[in-house]
């Protein structure tokens, strides 16, 4: 049992969006980890970072990556920083990992400024640069499948991730 799809990129880049509309294309479920994990400690992720800090969040966020991926046979979207976990990322080792990426102009726009995002509160426009610098990399490692968001339609992505996937299978 695998995930047809594992959708990885920075906030912004529409792995939730992407993630179920390309999931309800291909005939199966979306798996969001970071539900997963809100699910977990039964309160938001805002709180988990408030309340028990980042290092447990992600101790949540390892689990549910884990489980996803072998218990998923749909589309699975991980939270953006998942991927900074070694173990995650030798997770996601022989899967089809699709990366949407975004440009910070575009990442802002879509999150906002005001965002709730507990990585972005102190200086949102400063922090997705920092973030998408540190990441940039490991997302382009991983991604078996990479494909450009910005000014883009959902629809359009959609299409795209699901014809690459059909040729791959």
């Amino acid at each position: 049992m695998r995930p047809k799809a594992v959708i990885i990129g920075p906030p912004g880049s529409g792995k939730s969006t992407i993630g179920g509309a390309l999931a309800e294309r291909l005939g199966v479920t979306l798996r969001d980890t970071d539900a997963d994990v809100e699910a977990a400690a039964g309160k938001p992720i805002g709180e988990i970072f408030i309340d028990d800090g980042e290092e447990r969040f992600r101790e949540l966020e390892r689990a549910a990556v884990a489980a996803a991926l072998a218990e998923h046979e749909g589309v699975v979207a991980l939270g953006g920083g998942a991927v900074l976990a070694a173990e995650t990322r030798e997770l996601l080792g022989g899967h089809t990992v699709v990366y949407l990426k975004v440009g910070l102009s575009e990442a802002i726009k879509r999150v906002g400024l005001a965002s709730a995002r507990p990585l972005l509160v102190l200086n949102p426009r400063s922090q997705m640069r920092k973030l998408l610098q540190e990441r940039l990399p490991i997302y382009e490692s991983l991604g078996t499948l990479s494909v450009d968001t910005d000014g883009r339609d959902p629809a359009d992505i959609v299409e795209e991730v699901a014809k690459a996937l059909e040729s791959a299978a």
